[in-house]
């Protein structure tokens, strides 16, 4: 009996120690691939410091390079906290989704049935849909004139698009600046209030802020320009909508786990989730969902070095609306890219394959190049898992 225990014991050790020889094995295959994709980045680009993160069935693993500061040479950490661009429209996206589901913001109401201050205006014949798909024609940047909402109403009182809304997707920081304006008033509070005090904590982010509080500001990285001049976000009109937020990779991957519905999250909240990665456009070589961006898994990366290059930030190309819309699918990657004068973000995930990554770094680079280190990672990721 005693021999017969001995042996299943020791069984049961080697078992457990081949399963941990196993898990070391990916955990390094995955830092070797990580490492070769990122080394070559700020090599290239002279980043000094870059935080990655990735999931994989809920599991989260981080890597950090270099420094938050050249000034400090403060090492960057899992608290470093970024700014991430126009990742913030995705989580404006989000607020507005939870407006619709809650029945408080209709997607196919004008606009103006929210913003008051813009009726009698062409936004009259905008559709809030319209503002949250970039196709109300609505050009990239707020105007250098422009520093305040007054001056930011008169502006769009007077704007007349160059075509007709829904037939050109245009992407514009000012159309999802309307859109977290038109949500927030449907739900009677501040955008930043609801943003901060409703969504982030709903989704667990704790370290993700639209102004970074006192206590945090040690943890908040400086930003470096392409000549590397130190750059920090300066506050702007639509800039809680459109790019104000900074965040830590942890809290980012919190939202990547979200996002792909393997995270608990209240009912209310995980339709709004869901509600977000609904398509109603396809433009170029991606369906437009509300603010994200998704393609059919498996994709090139070509496609999606197209998708993110500049030619689909600062040119109009023409939009095709989905009748009915494209309901959320899994088996896609989805993705969205942020910068500011500082600082670049991705972040990307396969719903049906429950991976995703995302990449943070303190200076301005191209979409292109980040996209391919994420892809190079993402592969990893998936050959690494079984087939279905």
């Amino acid at each position: 009996m005693t021999n017969a225990m001995n042996i299943k014991t020791k069984v049961a050790l080697m078992a457990l120690t081949c399963a941990a020889a196993s898990a070391h094995a990916a955990q390094s295959g995955v830092k070797s691939t990580v490492d070769a994709a990122i080394a070559p980045l700020q090599a290239q680009y002279g980043i000094p410091g870059v935080a990655v993160g990735i999931s994989v069935d809920g599991k989260h693993a981080f890597y950090n390079y270099g420094v938050a500061s050249k000034a400090t040479q403060a090492r960057v950490d899992n608290e470093t906290l970024f700014e991430v661009g126009s990742v913030t429209k995705t989580v404006t996206a989000t607020l507005a989704c939870y407006a619709h589901t809650q029945g408080k913001l209709s997607f196919s109401a004008p606009v103006t049935d929210y913003v008051s201050a813009l009726r009698g205006s062409v936004f009259d014949r905008v559709s809030v849909l319209n503002v949250g798909t970039h196709t109300s024609g609505l050009p990239l940047f707020v105007p250098d004139a422009v520093t305040n909402d007054a001056q930011m109403n008169a502006w769009l009182r007077a704007w007349q698009p160059a075509s007709a809304p829904g037939t050109q997707r245009v992407y514009s920081n000012m159309g999802i600046g309307l859109l977290g304006r038109a949500a927030a008033q449907s739900l009677g509070v501040p955008e930043r209030q609801a943003v901060e005090q409703q969504l982030l904590p709903a989704l667990g982010m704790t370290h993700t802020w639209l102004r970074v509080p006192t206590a945090s500001e040690p943890h908040y990285a400086q930003g470096y320009d392409k000549t590397d001049t130190p750059k920090r976000m300066n506050p702007g009109v639509f800039d809680d909508e459109a790019y104000g937020v900074r965040t830590t990779a942890p809290d980012l991957v919190r939202y990547i786990d979200a996002n792909m519905g393997i995270a608990p999250l209240d009912a209310a909240w995980q339709r709004a989730i869901d509600c977000a990665h609904t398509g109603y456009y396809t433009a170029g070589p991606f369906t437009q969902d509300l603010v994200w961006e998704q393609y059919p898994w498996p994709v090139s990366l070509d496609t999606l070095e197209r998708g993110n290059g500049p030619d689909a930030i600062l040119k109009p190309t023409p939009a095709h609306a989905l009748t009915p819309p494209l309901a959320p699918q899994a088996d896609a990657l989805i993705n969205k890219t942020g910068s500011t004068n500082g600082f670049s973000a991705y972040i990307a995930y396969v719903p049906a394959r429950r991976i995703g990554v995302v990449i943070l770094a303190n200076k301005a680079y191209p979409n292109e190049a980040r996209v391919r280190a994420a892809y190079a990672i993402l592969e990893a990721l998936d050959k690494a898992k079984p087939q279905p």
